[in-house]
């Protein structure tokens, strides 16, 4: 009888070499499918959100928003000084009237820090919105352009500048535009 076995199964070597390959495939498959999936957990490479599955977020890019709170109300000094008795730019008109409504008031808040604290510089620019202020220090005999400058937002500005120059320095906001100049400061550094 077996014999008679034979000549069906050599009656179809084309379909048994065809499921041959078809088996060997599958197999092949299969273990290249589990290596290469195995690899990308590893790797992280899953493209997914790895939080959902069960799994911890590998790339550390997270988004963190604190719970807003309200700010501290400034009670530091504010000081405002007078410009400078020598300044030949003009001296106030005789008139009010003739005062411009867009001045830049200056402010600081400490007269005095030490090398390379922050110096904040605030003002108030009426009908100034969205104007840039480029800070200026007096070196030299001339006023210098200090690499910072401040935006206009509500007719307010706010910025900070340091510096290593110590002594007594001067500082001032040029409207970038029209050459408005504020009042100047003075910081002293030690």
């Amino acid at each position: 009888m077996a014999d008679e076995d034979r000549p069906d199964r050599e009656g179809h070597p084309v379909v048994s070499g065809v499921l041959a390959l078809v088996g060997v495939a599958l197999a092949i498959g299969l273990v290249l499918g589990g290596g290469a999936l195995f690899a990308a957990r590893v790797l992280n490479l899953s493209g997914g959100d790895t939080a959902s599955d069960g799994g911890t977020p590998g790339s550390g890019e997270t988004m963190y928003l604190p719970t807003p709170s309200p700010t501290e109300k400034d009670t530091g000094p504010k000081i405002t000084l007078a410009p400078d008795p020598g300044d030949t730019s003009g001296g106030p008109s005789s008139t009010a009237s003739q005062e411009p409504e867009d001045k830049i008031s200056l402010t600081s808040d400490s007269s005095e820090v030490g090398s390379m604290d922050r110096i904040y510089l605030r003002g108030t620019y009426p009908g100034g919105e969205g104007a840039i202020l480029q800070v200026q220090q007096w070196e030299g005999g001339a006023w210098g352009i200090f690499p910072v400058t401040a935006s206009v937002s509500n007719e307010t500005f706010t910025t900070y500048i340091q510096t290593s120059q110590q002594g007594k320095n001067r500082f001032r906001v040029v409207d970038t535009d029209s050459g408005e100049a504020s009042n100047e400061i003075r910081v002293t550094i030690s």
